[in-house]
C-alpha cells in the first residue's frame, strides 16, 4: 500500500510466508520503531551491531534494509497520534520488525502501546529466553544453572482491558446486572458497591495456539520440558481449564513425541515391577487412594490403564527420550525458580503469570536490561522483537545505558528469519564484550576491575567481540 508518512526503501523486498515457513529474501525491508526517552541511544548502538553481524556473516550477499515507522513520543509529536495506522499496517505488510521502548500514553486513548500492537496484529506468542552471560553481576549463586524459555500468552487474561471502574455509569450498570443475575456470586464479594473488576477470558483456542507454539518449538530446538504454569487450584475455570486444555492438546497433537510427568510414574512402576497390577500402581501414585470415592478411584484406575496403553511406544525406557510435559502452581515455580532453575526448562503459561515470572527470571541473570523478547502470531509469521524494558527519560541522550535488551531482540530477530550465522555472531559478541568486562554502567558498577563503556561504545565492543 502507498504512505503518507513512512518511507519504504527502493532496493529492498517484503519478507512474505509460504505454507506457514517465512520466505525471507536477501534484502529484506525491516521496520522499526527506535523507542522513546533512551530507545534513540539504544538503537543507534543496536542497528550498527546488526549490520555489522549482517556483513561479516555473509559478506555482502545480504543486507537489511531499514525502514522507521511511528509509534510513541516521536509519532505524538509528529502526527498527534501514539500509535499511527500506517504504523500498524507497516508491520502488516512487511510481517517482521523490531522496536525500541514506547511511552504509555496517560490520560486515557491507549492503555499501552505494546499490548495495543500485540491486540491489533493477534500477536499471541510473547517469547522471552533468559539465559547466563558469563561474567554479567547476578544475585544467584549459579547463574549459569538459567537457561529457561517462557511463552507467555499475549492476548487474553486480564490484558484484554475489559475493567469497570469504581464509581463509573458503567460500574454502577454492570453492577446492577451482574447483581440481578448472579446474586450469589454478587454477594461473595466483601464490598461489590466499591470495587473496581476486571474480566479475565482464557479461552480453550487461546490456550491451544499457545500450548501448540511451546511444544513445537521445544521440539524443534531439541529441549527437555514444558511446564505449564498455573493457578489452577484457585482460579478453576481460567487457569484451571489452561491446564486440563494444554495437557489435552499436547495429547492430541503430539501424542508419540511427549510424555507426561504422570505418565513417566506410571510406566516407571511398570518397568520397575512388572507383575503390579493397573489397581496396585493406582494406590502407590495416589496418596489417600483407600479414602477416595468408588468414582475417583474407578478414575485414578483409568489414569493408570490409559498410560499403560503406550507400553509399545513409551515403555522400557523410551519415555526417556520424549518431551516431558508437567505443570506446576504460579507460586511454587516463583519459589522453586530461585533454588532449582534446573528444573524448568520451556515454560508455558498466561499473560499476567508471564509477566510476573518472565521478569523474574531475568533478574536471575543480570536483569531486564539485557532480556530480549518477541511478540509472534506462528501462523501468519508476524513478528515484532522489541525491548522488554521501559523507556529511562532521565537518561534520555547520554548515550549511557545497556543496549543489551534491543541487540539480544535483533539476534531473535535473525534467528527467526533463519539468518543463524548472524545471530550466532551477536551472541558471541556480547558474550565477549561482557567477559572482558567491557560493559556500560549498570554492570561495571557491580564488576571488580570493569571498564565503564557508553552506550555506544558497548555496540562498538559487541562488533569488536565478533571477530
Amino acid at each position: 500500500m502507498p504512505y503518507k508518512n513512512i518511507v519504504v526503501p527502493t532496493n529492498g523486498s517484503k519478507i512474505t510466508i509460504k505454507d506457514g515457513k517465512l520466505q525471507v529474501p536477501s534484502n529484506p525491508i525491516i521496520p522499526f520503531v527506535e523507542g522513546d526517552g533512551t530507545g534513540r541511544d539504544i538503537w543507534r548502538a543496536s542497528v550498527r551491531v546488526f549490520d555489522a553481524a549482517v556483513e561479516k556473516a555473509y559478506g555482502g550477499k545480504r543486507k537489511i534494509h531499514w525502514m522507521e515507522v511511528y509509534a510513541g513520543e516521536k509519532a505524538y509529536q509528529m502526527f498527534q497520534s501514539w500509535l499511527p495506522d500506517e504504523t500498524t499496517q507497516a508491520f502488516k505488510e512487511f510481517l517482521v520488525g523490531i522496536k525500541g521502548p514506547l511511552t504509555t500514553p496517560i490520560g486515557g486513548g491507549i492503555r499501552s502501546l505494546n499490548v495495543a500492537l500485540r491486540q491489533l496484529l493477534d500477536l499471541y506468542v510473547c517469547l522471552r529466553p533468559v539465559r547466563y552471560f558469563t561474567g554479567v553481576p547476578s544475585p544467584m549463586k549459579r547463574p549459569q544453572d538459567v537457561d529457561i524459555v517462557i511463552f507467555r500468552e499475549n492476548t487474553e487474561d486480564i490484558y484484554t482491558g475489559i475493567e469497570f471502574q469504581c464509581g463509573s455509569e458503567e460500574h454502577k450498570r454492570f453492577m446492577e446486572l451482574f447483581k440481578k443475575t448472579f446474586y450469589a456470586e454478587y454477594s461473595s464479594m466483601r464490598f461489590p458497591e466499591t470495587s473496581g473488576l476486571s474480566i479475565k477470558p482464557v479461552s480453550v483456542e487461546g490456550t491451544e495456539r499457545l500450548v501448540r507454539a511451546a511444544i513445537q518449538w521445544a521440539l524443534d530446538n531439541k529441549h527437555k520440558s514444558v511446564t505449564f504454569i498455573h493457578k489452577g487450584n484457585i482460579m478453576i475455570h481460567t487457569e484451571g481449564a489452561f491446564v486440563v486444555w494444554a495437557y489435552a492438546l499436547a495429547r492430541r497433537e503430539f501424542r508419540n513425541q511427549i510424555v507426561t510427568e504422570r505418565e513417566t510414574i506410571i510406566i516407571g512402576h511398570k518397568e520397575t515391577a512388572p507383575r503390579l497390577s493397573v489397581e496396585e500402581i493406582a494406590k502407590k501414585i495416589n496418596y489417600g487412594y483407600s479414602l477416595m470415592s468408588e468414582g475417583q478411584m474407578n478414575e485414578a484406575i483409568q489414569e493408570v490403564t490409559e498410560a499403560l496403553k503406550l507400553w509399545d511406544t513409551h515403555g522400557n525406557g523410551q519415555w526417556k527420550n520424549k518431551l516431558l510435559i508437567k505443570d506446576s502452581l504460579a507460586d511454587f515455580a516463583i519459589n522453586i525458580v530461585l533454588t532449582r532453575p534446573k528444573d524448568y526448562d520451556v515454560i508455558a503459561t498466561m499473560n499476567l503469570n508471564g509477566d510476573y515470572i518472565s521478569d523474574e527470571i531475568a533478574a536471575l541473570v543480570g536483569g531486564i536490561g539485557i532480556a530480549p523478547g518477541a511478540n509472534i502470531n506462528y501462523v501468519t509469521g508476524h513478528a515484532i522483537f522489541e525491548a522488554t524494558h521501559g523507556t529511562a527519560p532521565k537518561y534520555t541522550d547520554l548515550d549511557k545505558v545497556n543496549p543489551g535488551s534491543v541487540v539480544l531482540s535483533g539476534e531473535m530477530m535473525f534467528r527467526y528469519m533463519g539468518w543463524t550465522e548472524a545471530a550466532d555472531l551477536i551472541i558471541k559478541g556480547v558474550e565477549g564484550a561482557i567477559r572482558a568486562k567491557t560493559v556500560t554502567y549498570d554492570f561495571e558498577r557491580l564488576m571488580e576491575g570493569a571498564t565503564l563503556l557508553s552506550c555506544s561504545q558497548f555496540g562498538d565492543a559487541i562488533i569488536k567481540n565478533m571477530d
